[in-house]
């Protein structure tokens, strides 16, 4: 054993004895009242007749574990969550189709960008066709929360319509996160656009189209995206990207065509 650590031990037990008398009234408080602080249960300790200073009870707290003991209350299940239990051979709609068409299923997830040469990190959420491959929506933001979520199927439904594709007639399909199970997502998908979800029972493993292509556009563009400076500029290069991802790019699985040139041949859309 290193000295430092032996005389670091001593000290602390000298220092927990020298206030043992403490110990009990100070797991008192904290049974009686879980949600106060050092600062709180200093004031408590000294209504009790006990002079301390609030420094003594922040480290007797430490060494006591005390605050550990605080009671916080769990959070109420997710009624939506709870009913995708119920349901769960059911959730994963996408797995009972034998034929996809164009723009019938679309898939999304949030997945963490890198700018300012890694200094920084923004999160991305792109909405992308199974069979086309074409990206219909994305949002770029500060951190995956419900309205970057709502950004991004925001300009999805606008590329939808633009393409006379029926939102009714529309899958979106993504993991259980907790956004996507918010009241406001699921609202805004079933109830305002009148489409329908699809939940991912085994995370990414339901969800490998989203993967692959968020995995691949990054690794596409990185470079870009690390050089850029903030979160405007990032947004410009991410959607400048896409616009080259859905209208230049080459895919193999569309036989060497991008996404809108696949769709203009097949009739869907008129360039």
């Amino acid at each position: 054993m290193a000295k430092s650590t032996w005389y670091s031990v001593q000290k602390r037990e000298s220092y927990e004895a020298k206030y043992g008398h403490l110990r009990k009234p100070l797991l008192e408080i904290a049974e009686r009242h879980p949600e106060y602080g050092y600062r709180r249960t200093t004031s408590e300790l000294q209504d009790w007749g006990y002079p301390i200073n609030h420094k003594v009870v922040q480290r007797l707290h430490r060494s006591w574990y005390l605050a550990v003991m605080k009671k916080l209350k769990a959070p109420k299940p997710n009624p939506i969550h709870k009913l995708l239990k119920e349901v769960r051979s059911s959730m994963n709609l996408v797995s009972r189709l034998k034929e996809i068409d164009d723009l019938e299923v679309l898939y999304t997830d949030f997945t963490e960008v890198l700018y300012q040469k890694g200094g920084a990190k923004a999160q991305l959420m792109p909405i992308v066709d199974h069979q086309s491959k074409l990206v219909v929506g994305h949002a770029v933001g500060p951190s995956d929360d419900t309205d970057l979520a709502l950004a991004a199927w925001r300009q999805g439904k606008r590329t939808l319509k633009r393409l006379g594709r029926r939102l009714e007639d529309v899958i979106i399909h993504h993991d259980q996160d907790g956004v996507y199970l918010g009241h406001r997502w699921v609202h805004e998908i079933i109830v305002s656009s009148k489409s329908r979800i699809s939940y991912s029972e085994k995370g990414a493993k339901e969800n490998v189209h989203m993967e692959s292509f968020n995995g691949r556009f990054k690794q596409e563009n990185r470079d870009l995206f690390w050089d850029q400076d903030d979160l405007e500029s990032l947004k410009k290069v991410v959607a400048e990207r896409i616009r080259y991802y859905n209208f230049v790019r080459k895919h193999s699985a569309l036989g060497n065509k991008s996404p809108m040139k696949y769709l203009k041949e097949k009739g869907k859309i008129t360039l």
